[in-house]
């Protein structure tokens, strides 16, 4: 059983032994340019990709491929009708940062009600040391207690951001789909919803219906001085509109771990250092030791049960 890994980067500080279990022959990579790819994969029999593209071609010149493991939840760099038609296996690993990524929108969220940052630089600048009394209090500090809390996107993840902001005593609504006619028991459609609360955080995919869906005009439905945290996609929010939002002060602040297009190699509107209040970390939410660790390990498990005849999480 050939197993060739594509891209380690990211990984490779893991323990990686428990995908080689069933490997033959078992090479490695920690990048792959597109232009290697079909060298690297000639005779395997299980690929494993985190962003490396598979392509419809690369899968027919390669008549022994009969797994593909992505390390990853998203699967847009894999051709899966091709894959389909041509009886490969596709399968993937789900829910395997919940609490990592849970924990960094809490962070997120704290930093923006207590205005971390900026008194951080504050500090830094000497301002404390200069300061007629004892502490700095220049920057509006508010609880999270009674405030209400707004999801998009109320899967696994959605429902633990929701359980540890109603450890902090928040009240929460949960966003209906777009698109639906009528909410469901328990939810509130989306422009219903947006006056009503304090903070609005985001947990879906990146599709047609969600792309851009934060935007001007439902950024103005928000209460003035109201907070946006994305941890899901970049594309959910309309960047420059949430850039103008933040600049007027009709947003109280932002966060967000995910950008339209990663790495910014061009630059994004917001990275501009001079919009308020504002915090970009760099698609890190997910990456905690023990979240990666959960990628090999249920890797590993599809692997196994693809083997044994009966594989778990395929998408195909």
């Amino acid at each position: 059983m050939r197993i060739v890994f594509l891209d380690t980067l990211g990984l490779d500080d893991l323990d990686l032994s428990l995908l080689q279990t069933h490997a033959t022959s078992w090479d490695t990579y920690q990048k792959t340019d597109i232009h290697q790819v079909a060298e690297r994969i000639a005779g395997a029999d299980i690929i494993i990709t985190n962003k490396v593209v598979i392509t419809q071609e690369d899968m027919q010149a390669n008549p022994s491929l009969r797994l593909i493991c992505v390390i990853a939840t998203g699967l847009n760099n894999v051709d899966l009708q091709a894959a389909s038609r041509l009886g490969i296996a596709i399968c993937n690993c789900q829910a395997y940062g919940t609490d990592s990524v849970a924990q960094h929108v809490m962070m997120l969220m704290l930093a923006l009600h207590t205005r971390l940052l900026d008194y951080h630089r504050s500090v830094q600048a000497g301002d404390w040391n200069r300061s007629s009394q004892f502490c700095l209090l220049d920057y509006p500090i508010f609880e999270l207690k009674n405030r209400t809390l707004g999801i998009l996107g109320y899967g696994v993840l959605g429902a633990e951001v929701e359980r540890l902001a109603r450890a902090f005593g928040m009240r929460v609504l949960i966003a209906e789909r777009p698109g639906e006619a009528v909410a469901r028991l328990g939810r509130v459609a989306l422009d219903e919803m947006l006056p009503q609360i304090d903070v609005l955080t985001l947990h879906c995919p990146l599709t047609d219906e969600t792309r851009n869906i934060i935007n001007a005009e439902r950024i103005a439905r928000m209460k003035p001085g109201s907070f946006i945290v994305n941890a899901a996609r970049g594309g959910i929010v309309n960047e420059q509109d949430l850039a103008d939002a933040l600049r007027s002060g009709h947003l109280g602040g932002a966060a967000t771990d995910v950008l339209s297009q990663e790495p910014p190699r061009m630059g994004n509107v917001l990275l501009d250092s001079s919009i308020p209040n504002l915090i970009v970390t760099p698609h890190s939410a997910w990456g905690s030791h023990q979240a990666r660790t959960h990628l090999v390990e249920q890797t590993a498990e599809n692997i196994a049960s693809f083997i044994k005849g009966a594989p778990v999480r395929q998408v195909n």
